[in-house]
């Protein structure tokens, strides 16, 4: 039987950069739980580490953008995923653009989506959060999004994954 780690590489996430803002502060992190869960409303559910720097500017703002990366953003996944924005400034130097309310976005990105926060449901070591998409737009439409299967074990989480499932 395959390991949990082998299974869970193969389902086909994307990797994308989510940003928010509050009290003029600006922060990103890396994601791939990220999925539509509606039509009407438009609603995604993102799952988010309630440790995440970020996580305390959604919270607050009640606010979020998805920003959609391309196959070749490896290095911008890697920005945004290996460090905290505790420790630094991880927008500095990136090219953004200012959303009406203080939300911001990546530039160079495949696409975005503005999210407004409708709910938060605590789910083991992380917070889903559902929201309604009221913007966004395609930046690069010819671009392939990148996948994460792509990131192999960037952000380690090869090493949480239980070695094998529970019986049941």
């Amino acid at each position: 039987m395959a390991s949990p780690v082998e299974l869970f590489r193969r389902l086909t996430n994307g990797v994308y950069v989510v940003t928010a803002a509050h009290d003029d502060v600006q922060d990103g992190f890396t994601a791939a739980w990220l999925t539509q869960v509606s039509f009407e409303p438009l609603l995604v559910a993102l799952s988010v580490n309630p440790g995440n720097a970020t996580w305390t500017l959604i919270d607050q703002s009640g606010r979020f953008a998805v920003n959609v990366l391309a196959s070749g953003q490896l290095e911008t996944a890697r920005h945004f995923g290996l460090q905290s924005g505790r420790e630094r400034d991880k927008l500095a130097g990136v090219s953004t653009r200012d959303l009406t309310g203080g939300a911001v976005v990546l530039a160079d990105g495949v696409a975005w989506l503005d999210c407004r926060v409708q709910q938060s449901v605590p789910a083991g070591d992380h917070v889903v959060v559902i929201a309604q998409v009221v913007g966004g737009d395609l930046v690069n439409p010819g671009a392939t999004p990148l996948r994460y299967a792509e990131t192999g074990d960037m952000d380690g989480s090869a090493a949480l994954y239980p070695q094998r499932f529970a019986d049941a």
